[in-house]
């Protein structure tokens, strides 16, 4: 037994494990092996000892010995989390109710994520003399019929997907006795470094194909050949989606000769070879911008973790304000962390940075394969770039001694992550600045509620710029009484004064931004004779029609089908259509104004690389007069000759249900108001509702963030509302109603039971069914605890969840808690 108390003992948390399950497990070290923590292992887990991927945390003197299993390797990539990011990989699990891998898949790319895969071979003993083993009857029929696979691929392929149960049990007995060997395979995931892309081939372009007798081209591939002559080239993904056809048919047209695929090369990073064209010093702050800087820079020199709020107006030079503060940063020897919202600002806001510190910028954000992000990160952790632009996820940037974080847009809701974990970006900002005793700067025209009403109560530092810089006037707002324009005979989706305003753009040579945040061409369908309505098989919600590929698609799971003029029921052709989506208001567009250049921005023309970048270039150079799309083209983009913004249906999220309703909307309008007007010219904004007298939109049109803020408080504060409490929303789901209603009760009784003896404030609302009641073939239940966000209440539902997932009432029902999260 001596030899065992000699061994080193270590700390490991498991990729795989279960929230039930999930620990910090320990192992014995082999002997001559060593390891460091935040180095990744292989070890056997469970009772199989089936091989997983493990991150060691920790060394120990003292353990229960008798129970212990040796690590199986040490993955030789060295330490992969220090100190920091082992930090954060507790206060994730503690804070977010996640797994401990959970986390550490969040803080890694993903292309550094590991596949252990074991493969079996037929020994070679075992070819040469079967018949001198010593097999049972059943190991000798699997035995042959392993020996009949002619090849290593076929017997795998045979192992798991041909056998059933009983005889894959049958595999280790036959490893056990050399009949097979295994192998463990160790794969890093990297993405590819080229996209699949299609054109037409010249020999189809110039007739050769058809005088040559080719196959005349189906129905299909007819709509893809259409597709292609207009589009020169596009991603298989593209082609895909635009005719609704799968990849064999593309498959097909390339063996015919009709089309040839290519690979597109994919830069592996964006900006490692940039270089910069500018001088930070040529860069003048107004009196505003200086007042700012200089308070932020008192701030930083502190040398403690600080917290500042800044409110300014839409084209106050927010931004400029940032680069000076960085370059401040930098200069003090330390890194810098710069997040945006959203995926298309990115271009912009990264072109600023590139033209004044060059290769010493990286990106990242999701619209990256997962090669170019982990070449990012590698990039930034061996500090060739010390400066950071990206989304949400670019927050746990492997970055050394920061000295500040700025949060731009900072109470944008994609700053809040929507699966395990479920972090708010904002709250991981803040620990590292207290790692790193730096300053994290939050920015914004209309700051979160909870963000200012911090600053309020001088828990955050508050700076406010109230004026743009260079001096234009915010742009003049006015509120359209939609009620008025269908009582007079309009019914089109622009009242007569955004049309008039529109076709003066036109004239003038100006442009014009739309803003409707839905997409698709129509949001029901239904037969009038029958009265069937188009709804997804999946979620028992009413399909959106694309006009572009003729499909019906349902935006929760995904769910598609071709429209086909007919009703499903009935037969009939008498199909009535209504609401409204970006396509249908492009469609508009073009008959109001034939020569006017559209340009149409949502998720089903952004989903190729660069294709934000490429598009708003365009905008920017003149190539297009009007710009439509969704809340992607509200924020943070700036564009000179833009003097007109049209706001289009704005009710909806007005109405939406949810306490967040007014203030997403207040930040929407202001937002997108914010684009026009940012130049030499003056701007006009009209804002079409069907509720003119509504105190948000009347607020919104006057940008009068400050008489908003008191309303709003007031509201939250009587009804107890962030930020007056924290929420903790239990989401329930399971394909049986049932069985989802039985187990949201359950969840709560055993809620009330562990918060027996805490004496802790909550009021708990529901079980009730979500807003959106189906959703992927799953029912969906929610509970609402009104709490206070602190150690107490945390370890009261770590308990509620582990009991949870020991209850026999909740056997068929996935459940999640989450923190402060959206409540739709």
């Amino acid at each position: 037994m001596s030899d065992r108390y000699d061994k080193v003992i270590v700390s490991v948390v498991v990729d795989k494990a279960l929230y039930s399950f999930d620990n910090e497990f320990d192992y014995y070290l082999p002997q001559g092996v060593k390891t460091s923590v935040g180095q990744r292992v292989i070890v056997p887990f469970g009772k199989g000892g089936k091989k997983r991927v493990g991150l060691v945390t920790g060394f120990k003197q003292n353990a229960d010995y008798g129970r212990l299993k040796d690590i199986y390797c040490v993955i030789n990539d060295g330490v992969i989390l220090g100190d920091e990011a082992l930090r954060l990989m507790h206060w994730l699990k503690d804070n977010t109710f996640c797994t401990y891998f959970d986390a550490v898949k969040t803080i890694l790319p993903g292309g550094m994520a590991l596949n252990v895969s074991q493969r079996y071979a037929i020994s070679d003993e075992f070819r040469k003399a079967p018949d001198s083993f010593a097999l049972e009857p059943a190991e000798q029929a699997v035995s042959a019929m392993l020996l009949g696979c002619k090849s290593d691929r076929e017997l795998n392929d045979m192992i798991e997907y041909g056998f059933d149960e009983q005889q894959k049990k049958l595999i280790g007995r036959l490893s056990e006795k050399s009949v097979l060997v295994s192998l463990d395979i160790i794969k890093q995931r990297v993405g590819s470094e080229t996209e699949k892309n299609v054109r037409l081939t010249d020999s189809y372009l110039s007739g050769e194909y058809a005088d040559k007798g080719g196959k005349p081209l189906t129905a299909k591939q007819k709509k893809v050949a259409d597709f292609l002559t207009d589009a020169d080239s596009a991603s298989v993904k593209e082609v895909c989606y635009n005719c609704v056809v799968t990849s064999a048919v593309i498959n097909n047209m390339e063996k015919n000769g009709i089309v040839e695929c290519f690979d597109n090369e994919v830069s592996r990073s964006l900006t490692a070879g940039a270089k910069a064209v500018r001088s930070i010093d040529d860069i003048v702050l107004s009196d505003e911008q200086s007042a700012v800087y200089s308070g932020m820079s008192e701030l930083m020199d502190s040398g403690k973790p600080q917290c500042a709020l800044l409110k300014g107006v839409t084209g106050s030079g927010k931004t400029t304000v940032f680069l000076k503060l960085i370059d401040k940063a930098l200069k003090q020897g330390k890194t810098a962390l710069m997040l945006v919202p959203e995926i298309s600002l990115t271009p912009q806001m990264v072109r600023n940075f590139t033209d004044l510190f060059g290769s010493n910028v990286a990106v990242i954000h999701s619209n990256l394969s997962l090669g170019q992000r982990t070449d990012e990160y590698k990039r930034i952790e061996k500090g060739e770039a010390r400066i950071v632009i990206g989304t949400r996820s670019a927050v746990f940037a492997p970055l050394d001694n920061i000295g500040i974080i700025v949060i731009d847009e900072e109470g944008e809701h994609t700053y809040k992550s929507e699966k395990s974990p479920r972090y708010q970006a904002r709250s991981i900002a803040k620990q590292r600045c207290f790692y790193h005793s730096a300053t994290l700067l939050l920015a914004s025209a209309t700051p979160s509620l909870e963000s200012a009403y911090f600053a309020s109560i001088g828990r955050y530092k508050l700076f406010e710029m109230k004026k743009r810089y260079s001096q234009p006037v915010l742009p003049d707002v006015y509120l359209v009484d939609m009620k008025v324009e269908v009582e007079t005979g309009n019914r089109s989706n622009f009242s007569r004064a955004l049309a008039d305003e529109i076709k003066n753009n036109l004239q003038r040579g100006e442009q014009t931004i739309l803003l409707l945040n839905r997409r698709g061409y129509n949001t029901y369908m239904n037969c009038i004779k029958c009265g069937e309505v188009y709804k997804c098989p999946n979620c028992n919600i009413p399909l959106t029609y694309h006009k572009t590929n003729n499909c019906m698609i349902c935006h929760y799971c995904g769910y598609t089908e071709v429209f086909t003029g007919k009703c499903k029921s009935c037969g009939s052709k008498f199909i009535y259509s209504t609401g409204t989506g970006t396509q249908r208001i492009e469609d508009e567009i073009s008959t109001l104004f034939p020569s006017a250049r559209v340009l149409r921005m949502d998720a089903d023309t952004t989903m190729s690389k660069f294709s934000y970048e490429k598009n708003f270039d365009k905008f920017k150079n003149g190539e297009y007069d009007i710009m439509v799309g969704t809340q992607m083209i509200a924020k943070g983009l700036d564009f000179e000759n833009v003097t007109l913004v049209g706001v289009l249906l704005i009710d909806k999220s007005l109405y939406a249900g949810d306490y967040l309703g007014y203030e997403k909307t207040f930040s929407l309008i202001t937002q997108v108001v914010g684009r026009c007007g940012r130049g030499s010219k003056k701007g006009r904004a009209y804002l079409q509702t069907f509720s003119p007298e509504h105190y948000v939109l009347n607020l919104a049109a006057d940008q009068n963030y400050d008489e908003f803020f008191r309303q709003e408080c007031e509201i939250r504060k009587a009804l107890l509302f962030p930020p007056y409490c924290d929420i903790c929303e239990i989401g329930l789901s399971s394909v049986d109603e049932s069985a989802c209603k039985k187990g949201s009760d359950s969840f709560v009784k055993l809620f009330m039971k562990n918060l027996e003896g805490h004496g802790i404030p909550i009021r708990v609302l529901g079980p009730s069914a979500c807003s959106v009641a189906k959703v992927n073939g799953k029912y969906r239940y929610r509970i609402i605890i009104k709490c206070r966000n602190n150690k107490e209440f945390r370890s009261v539902m770590q308990a509620t969840l582990l009991d949870a997932y020991k209850s026999p009432a909740l056997d068929k029902v996935s459940f999640f808690a989450d923190m402060n999260g959206e409540i739709i």
